[in-house]
């Protein structure tokens, strides 16, 4: 009896696959994701990135051991800080709430030593992965933490941010958002919008246009000395959704010599129809629970877990799964080239389709890329490579002293 490759890689038999190229493409390559959520996680009361968690259980995606099944060797880990009250205390509050985030990725850090170490510089992954350890580089996910006083973006500099994202789902006071429902406020970026590019670029920090409008990124493409990543998004030409891009800007970013990580958000990959019931049934759910998705109690976070599977068993879904996932890579590859795409689930953050559940899945995309023709070389690019070149594209570029 043939055992399916998939169901080897989740019993991580890795010795089994030593012989096959996928399973020898990916052991080579710097396996990297661009945007893990996982810090929204570290202050939950009983949770440790050391512990073997599952979806099924509390709804994470990304800890040590399953980074070691999935073969991955670190990854972006986001402060990520919801889009608040654009006042003098909303501001206040998520720069607080923002160095918070930082405190606790470095408290990770320092805990777990052993397997854990804190990146910087593109050139400090290897190291790492060679003393056995996970890669910790820190991005931000919306920057209304610096917009008050973009000196604060030298602040997180000095704490180890490297790639910031100014903007989230909705706009504001450095940008438009591709999702406001308000619509456009700025028609790209704001007055100080455009400082925040030129101090990221005077930083050595990479600036990332993931959820940014279509204005936002031509303009930052424009502006920036240095090449823009997406962390996380997918293309227009397979699913025309605002928080993807289409070909020509596609196109327009590899030229700045640029990439898209793509994402597995499965709202930005199919159709999800609106049924009224199911959007009343998860808000009476969230108020029963009495708790917000970012904070809940173990206690809640089961409560909501098993809540919201009823749900999607009564009013059920349509979810994306590894297939939609790879036309949106195989798409990019062939429209921006090998050398412009890269890598990430949103795990821990809304991520997660059918076949890329959470990081033990990652061997998977190698198995596609082989099987689609790539060579071992390429499939590092694409892991890693592509991105830790964007990094030290910036980090070369520094101007700051």
């Amino acid at each position: 009896m043939t055992v399916p490759l998939a169901i080897l890689w989740a019993s991580c038999a890795l010795p089994a696959l030593s012989a096959t190229p996928a399973a020898e493409a990916h052991k080579a390559a710097m396996v990297l994701d661009t945007h893990f959520d996982t810090p929204a996680n570290f202050h939950r009361p009983g949770w440790d990135i050391m512990d073997r968690h599952s979806v099924e259980a509390d709804g994470s995606q990304v800890d040590y051991p399953r980074m070691v099944e999935g073969g991955v060797d670190g990854g972006f880990f986001a402060i990520f800080t919801p889009q608040g009250a654009r006042t003098p205390e909303g501001d206040a509050k998520a720069r607080d709430a923002a160095l918070l985030r930082a405190v606790e990725i470095h408290q990770m850090v320092a805990k777990h030593g052993a397997k854990f170490a804190l990146a910087t510089r593109a050139e400090e992954a290897a190291p790492i992965v060679a003393a056995g350890k996970k890669v910790v580089f820190i991005s931000m996910e919306n920057s209304q933490p610096v917009e008050a006083d973009l000196t604060l973006m030298a602040t997180f500099y000095t704490l180890g941010v490297r790639m910031m994202g100014p903007i989230h789902f909705m706009n504001n006071d450095l940008g438009d958002s591709s999702t406001d429902p308000k619509g456009k406020e700025w028609n790209g970026l704001s007055d100080k919008g455009k400082a925040f590019v030129a101090e990221a670029n005077r930083l050595g920090v990479v600036l990332d246009a993931s959820h940014a409008s279509d204005e936002v990124l031509d303009q930052m493409i424009a502006l920036s000395t240095t090449p823009l990543i997406l962390s996380h998004s997918g293309l227009k030409a397979i699913f025309d959704h605002p928080r993807n891009i289409d070909d020509t800007r596609l196109k327009a970013l590899a030229a700045k010599g640029g990439v898209i990580q793509i994402n597995a958000f499965s709202n930005y990959m199919v159709a999800q129809p609106k049924i009224p019931e199911r959007d009343a049934a998860m808000a009476d759910l969230m108020k029963a629970i009495g708790a917000s998705g970012r904070d809940m109690t173990p206690a809640q976070r089961k409560a909501f877990l098993e809540g919201r599977k009823a749900i999607d068993a009564k009013w059920p879904m349509p979810r994306a799964n590894l297939d939609d996932f790879m036309k949106h890579m195989l798409h990019a590859i062939e429209v921006a080239g090998i050398d412009h795409v890269g890598v990430s689930g949103d795990f821990d953050g809304g991520g997660g389709i059918a076949g890329l559940e959470d990081v033990t899945d990652y061997p998977r995309i190698t198995e596609r890329l082989i099987a689609a023709g790539y060579s071992r070389d390429d499939v590092a690019k694409v892991w890693g490579g592509n991105a830790l070149r964007v990094l030290k594209a910036a980090a070369d570029a520094r101007t700051a002293k």
